[in-house]
């Protein structure tokens, strides 16, 4: 896949470090791949990610872009705290949406183009609270395996930045106006396994608290066959793709 692609290191005023992104394809529709937890700009390679959707590259019906988990990287730090994380969590989003959604856009030749968004575990989580907090920027987010309730993990008490991060505890207290009427034309699809270390369950809460605030949404088990593993993903993802882009 050299052909097709394309990795730069950008320099983030927003995370205070340089983050590698990557993109691979020339032309479709733009998919932005968040990695798991501690991944980088490239794991969705090395995972063979890219292998299965060399179909849908080689058709021009996407093109996929990837980058470090700021914010992944600071939940696995074995030193966090529930703040240090929600700051770190903070600077990626504003990392996303300020610096590379625009990197994504010119490389697009395309100042408004709308993105998809992808990723696994905690990668879903961060697919899912991008199109929350930024509807009018990512209009369909798919969010396999998801992870939506980080906070079992950290220990309280817990900031404003962290509730501000976490689709599953800030969506319920969004007040009507333009995000939400943003987001009730969005799409978040949650499929998951209930296979070995699936939790289904976080999928379907997610679900619940998307269509409590009319936020269109599918909840998809695809059966005990699968489980938390990139097998998994790499089954699901092409499939998703494929009925989603032209």
């Amino acid at each position: 896949m050299s052909d097709m692609k394309r990795s730069e290191r950008i320099h983030s005023k927003h995370a205070g470090r340089e983050v590698l992104c990557a993109r691979w394809g020339h032309f479709g529709a733009p998919v932005l791949l968040f990695p798991t937890a501690g991944g980088d700009g490239e794991e969705c390679e090395r995972m063979k990610m890219i292998h299965v959707l060399r179909p849908l590259l080689e058709a021009g019906r996407i093109k996929v872009y990837s980058c470090d988990s700021i914010g992944g990287q600071a939940l696995v730090d074995k030193a966090r705290t529930a703040e240090s994380y929600a700051a770190a969590q903070a600077a990626f989003d504003r990392f996303v949406a300020d610096e590379l959604v625009p990197w994504i856009r010119a490389d697009c030749q395309s100042p408004d183009i709308e993105i998809i968004t992808a990723g696994a575990s905690i990668g879903a989580f961060n697919a899912v609270a991008a199109v929350c907090k930024h509807p009018d920027l990512f209009h369909i987010g798919i969010g396999m395996s998801g992870t939506y309730d980080v906070s079992k993990w950290l220990e309280p008490p817990f900031t404003l930045d962290f509730y501000l991060s976490s689709p599953m505890h800030f969506l319920p207290r969004l007040a009507d106006g333009e995000q939400l009427a943003r987001l009730r034309k969005r799409l978040i699809l949650l499929p998951t396994g209930s296979g070995p270390y699936e939790d289904p369950l976080e999928s379907v809460r997610m679900a619940g608290v998307l269509g409590a605030k009319g936020v269109p949404n599918r909840y998809d088990n695809w059966g005990k066959e699968y489980r938390h593993d990139w097998t998994t993903w790499r089954a699901m993802l092409p499939k998703y793709l494929s009925d989603l882009v032209d």
